[in-house]
């Protein structure tokens, strides 16, 4: 997969959040999209996962030496983002079975897989809205990062996680990134530490 950048820009009224980025992602390597809060990270990855268009330049997406139509995009990524809701009716289970009634899993794994992968133990039976805010953000990555996407994208993946749970985000990150486009959104190193390369918003104003 790969995702070509040439002069894009967004603006707000008559402020730019950022302009003029010429840039390359592809599968296989890892990014980060780095700045400190308002800096426009998660504008970008709204352009980069086709939910936003941008205000100035153009991007385009090829997979297996073909062109992608951006209304397509959605089926070739995932995403894990603090303002995404899950539905908290639901329980894990069933939370899972919706989201893989839409994707597949990743190569290797099951729901059986998924539900161990958690580590929640027998809270797991409660239904999501009963969940602390760090099992919910489990759960979010969960779901993104254990579907068989070639685009992987997560914005701030580690919020609402303590010490046990960074380690828990970055030993399944390791294990299911290979051979994947990946675009971490971030201002903590912990989160982004292993990527190939970065990209900082501030080159960009």
């Amino acid at each position: 997969m790969e995702i070509h950048l040439e002069n894009i820009g967004r603006r707000f009224n008559k402020e730019w959040i950022f302009k003029d980025i010429h840039f390359s992602f592809e599968s296989g390597r890892s990014y980060a999209i780095l700045g400190p809060n308002g800096s426009g990270k998660s504008t970008l990855m709204q352009i980069l996962s086709a939910a936003l268009n941008p205000s100035s330049g153009k991007i385009s997406y090829r997979h297996q030496d073909k062109n992608i139509d951006p209304d397509d995009l959605y089926r070739y990524l995932s995403i894990s983002a603090p303002y995404m809701e899950l539905i908290e009716d639901f329980s894990l289970s069933e939370m899972i079975d919706f989201h893989f009634s839409i994707k597949s899993y990743a190569p290797g794994l099951d729901k059986q897989g998924l539900m161990d992968l958690c580590q929640f133990g027998p809270v797991r039976s409660r239904t999501l809205r009963f969940f602390s805010s760090g099992m919910k953000q489990r759960v979010k990555l969960l779901l993104s990062v254990c579907s068989d996407s070639p685009i992987l994208f997560l914005d701030e993946p580690t919020s609402n996680l303590d010490a046990e749970g960074i380690a828990w985000y970055r030993d399944i990150v390791q294990r299911y990134r290979a051979d994947r486009l990946l675009i971490v959104c971030s201002n903590q190193e912990h989160e982004y530490d292993f990527c190939d390369q970065l990209l900082r918003l501030s080159d960009y104003k």
